[in-house]
């Protein structure tokens, strides 16, 4: 998961407003979004090599979601960044919690920006931690973006699908319009562009919010809402 933008207690009728692109290598083994089997609870996509996932959400209304933190220098973790979120969504250990053992074992995991939460008749949170750029965080409603740095650093795209969320949350709110916003393939701006280490050609490549290059780009596109009487709607369209 690349580039995520979410809306939390900014519209009367959704507490979670949430809009993610998956980015990936084409031929990295991917099962879409679905009931897992073994956790019948879990509606998510899954990655059939490491067994976890980047986005998902159960029936009680707790969801998760991680990018890569951009840092090609660092050492390669030895945990699947996948199992940030699968491990949250197969429990019920609280968010701050969940995050605090992470926070503990950070080291293990390659760079990643993680967040968890909780919409139900009995909670209503949303944290966040990075291994890059901690400490755990209990995020107030706003609107935020996360892309391949810490939350909310404002690289082009962060700032631009953050604009288009904010612009849209109205009587007229609709997923469509949230696809149109992932579907966005405009590139930024030489002078836009952010320096992490990877040469001109990669971060011109990566700016845009849906990434298309010969081996990897966005393979999925997904809309999760979580309405005032908690009904979760998740809608997830796989382009490869």
């Amino acid at each position: 998961m690349c580039v995520i933008f979410f809306a939390y207690n900014q519209h009367p009728d959704f507490p979670l407003i949430l809009v993610a692109n998956r980015d990936e290598f084409y031929d990295r083994p991917t099962a879409a979004a679905h009931v897992w089997d073994d956790f019948p609870n879990i509606l998510a996509g899954r990655d059939l090599v490491a067994g976890g996932t980047w986005l998902g959400v159960t029936k009680t209304g707790r969801f998760a979601a991680v990018t890569n933190y951009r840092d090609p220098k660092a050492p390669p973790g030895t945990i699947s960044r996948g199992d940030l979120v699968a491990d949250f969504l197969k429990s019920e250990v609280p968010c701050e919690s969940y995050l605090k053992n992470i926070e503990s074992k950070a080291r293990e995991f390659s760079g990643f920006n993680l967040m968890i939460g909780e919409i139900n008749p009995a909670k209503n949170e949303i944290f966040y931690f990075s291994n890059r750029g901690g400490p755990v965080r209990r995020l107030e409603g706003g609107v935020y973006g996360l892309s391949n740095h810490l939350l909310d650093t404002p690289w082009r795209k962060v700032e631009k699908g953050k604009a288009f969320l904010a612009e849209n949350i109205d009587e007229n709110f609709s997923k469509e319009v949230c696809f149109q916003l992932l579907g966005d393939e405009s590139l930024a701006d030489d002078e836009d562009l952010p320096e992490t280490g990877i040469g001109y050609q990669k971060e011109k490549a990566l700016s845009a919010i849906f990434i298309k290059t010969p081996i990897y780009g966005t393979r999925s596109s997904t809309v999760l809402t979580i309405e005032k009487d908690f009904k979760t709607n998740f809608e997830e369209r796989v382009f490869i």
